[in-house]
């Protein structure tokens, strides 16, 4: 179905998925397809990032290219990050490739470095809209990034696992998860967990002050003792495994969950936070917006200016984290 509107203002328009790969991708790559073919818009898609698109790899979509997609994990059409589009050459490369193909407007899905590549092609005379896609969630503008329920579901789920095992050996678990400059997946997740500890980089702790934790809980009886690191906090996930292999109280073991975080099919809020933030990208781009990043607050869509995404950070809430302390 072709919807009818007033005379819109281009005809083509460009979606690429770039930077670390987050469930829900798809989901917001089907949502900008569907919606701008709805308009009568060619829409092209970027293959691997803006590496894709300094060579070109540019490719036209169909609605069927949008199909049975919104359920899988990671991008169809590939991420790559790119040093070159950093300098001007490289900008001006990624430039002509979309002027060559006639294209003025584009939808960015993708966390902060993503949208800073934005933000320069926004200042070059591309129409941009950034979509936000980062399991890290701190990205300014948006209360949930696409991908990050689904990365918590995958830590819990995990964690709920290490549980059974650590209560039946009575041992205490270290944990590395994502977050190199925000403790948000490690806070959360130790709060939907249960855990004792999260060792996050907004606030310190001390391998001292954990190892009483630690001793209180073998004090009081518990069976087994869990902490979650961010793996960006000043004291890193060996250095905390080996501290507390020292102090004794608990045997200890160390997980590092890795790339295992990014992965499976994104949960139905991912799903439907990514449909209605790729409609809403269009939307921007049709009625003459562009230049910001879509987000979500409550029940509220947002508009905030690329320049403001990039500069800036969201804070996590340090309430949970006493809370989490008060709580174990």
């Amino acid at each position: 179905m072709v919807l009818k509107v007033r005379k819109l203002p281009f005809s083509r328009l460009a979606v690429m998925t770039s930077g670390g790969d987050a469930p829900g991708m798809n989901t917001a790559l089907r949502a900008v397809v569907r919606a701008g073919l709805s308009y009568g818009l060619e829409v092209y898609g970027i293959e691997r990032g803006y590496s894709g698109l300094l060579k070109g790899e540019l490719r036209l979509l169909k609605s069927h290219d949008a199909g049975n997609i919104m359920q899988r994990g990671g991008t169809v059409l590939g991420t790559a990050r790119s040093e070159k589009f950093k300098t001007e050459e490289g900008q001006a490369e990624a430039l002509a490739h979309l002027q060559g193909a006639g294209i003025t407007h584009m939808v960015i899905i993708g966390g902060n470095g993503s949208l800073a590549g934005g933000l320069e092609l926004q200042n070059k005379g591309i129409e941009v809209v950034g979509v936000p896609a980062s399991i890290d969630n701190d990205m300014y503008g948006t209360s949930m990034a696409i991908g990050v329920d689904t990365c918590l579901n995958t830590i819990v789920e995990v964690i709920d696992k290490i549980k059974d095992t650590a209560s039946s050996h009575q041992r205490a678990f270290v944990v590395e998860v994502m977050g190199r400059h925000s403790g948000y997946l490690a806070l959360m997740s130790a709060m939907a967990s249960g855990a004792e500890v999260a060792v996050i980089p907004e606030v310190k702790i001390t391998l001292g002050e954990m190892a009483l934790k630690m001793k209180a809980a073998f004090d009081r009886g518990k069976s087994h003792f869990i902490v979650l690191v961010a793996e960006g906090a000043a004291l890193k996930s060996q250095q905390v495994y080996q501290y507390l292999c020292e102090v004794g109280h608990f045997e200890t073991r160390l997980t590092i969950m890795g790339h295992l975080q990014r992965g499976g099919s994104p949960s139905a809020y991912d799903r439907i936070l990514a449909t209605q933030l790729g409609n809403e990208a269009l939307e921007c781009l049709i009625e003459g917006v562009s230049g910001v990043m879509v987000g979500k607050k409550g029940e509220v869509f947002t508009r905030t200016p690329l320049e403001q995404v990039v500069k800036r950070t969201s804070a996590v809430n340090k309430k949970v984290y006493e809370l989490i302390a008060r709580l174990s």
